[in-house]
């Protein structure tokens, strides 16, 4: 992140912040309902790389198949040692989890992926986690620099310079293929609307084909 547009960014930050990161510092926790929009979402496609990550438990792991699946997935970038960007992107990510509540693990999964493996390990990321995370359903990933390149790569979040990687957070359905990105500090009511929104999608379809197999002949 270039230094003149993470001042900027880490001004809205103390919007987001967790507890943790707004005693550090020195600010009282702003009350959400002055939470600035998404910046920008677009709809995408992804490609999950055949490759194995690491969870914050040391744990092997593939993204597609242990992870995302047939499930409903929110997923942010971030590393450890950011300061700015990534404590915003985890505490919008914790909101959602707060909101969603018993679906995440279930309907839902959530996933950080550290875009620095060569300084987030397992137990690190771990650590970082437990000022975001409060319940089961969220994955927390790192791993070799060329599985992480790779994985970044496919999911369209890749930055050569660590510093400069944005503020993005992928919301999907590995189901039917629907994902969107949504750059910037984004409201986390907003994702978890798009998550009922593809859940509701998947009623819907599932309702269609049920009436479908009940006329044919």
């Amino acid at each position: 992140m270039k230094p003149v547009y993470a001042r900027k960014l880490f001004a809205l930050s103390l919007l987001f912040a967790s507890p943790l990161v707004l005693a550090h510092a020195g600010h009282d926790h702003a009350d959400s309902s002055s939470s600035p929009p998404a910046l920008r979402q677009e709809k995408t496609n992804v490609r999950f790389a055949d490759v194995v990550l690491l969870d914050q438990d040391g744990m092997p792991v593939r993204l597609e198949k242990d992870l995302v699946s047939d499930h409903l997935v929110v997923m942010g970038f971030i590393y450890t040692s950011c300061t700015t960007v990534c404590p915003v992107v985890s505490s919008i990510m914790g909101k959602v989890q707060q909101q969603l509540g018993g679906r995440v693990g279930e309907e839902v999964r959530l996933v950080s992926i550290s875009v620095d493996p060569q300084r987030d390990d397992a137990k690190r990321l771990a650590n970082y986690a437990r000022a975001f995370q409060r319940g089961p359903g969220w994955s927390w990933l790192t791993g070799s620099p060329y599985a992480i390149s790779e994985t970044l790569k496919g999911l369209g979040s890749f930055s050569a310079n660590l510093e400069e990687h944005p503020p993005l957070i992928l919301v999907g359905d590995a189901r039917s293929g629907h994902w969107t990105r949504y750059y910037g500090f984004t409201d986390p009511a907003l994702l978890v609307t798009q998550i009922n929104r593809l859940s509701a999608r998947r009623v819907h379809a599932k309702s269609t084909a049920i009436a479908g197999q009940a006329v044919q002949p």
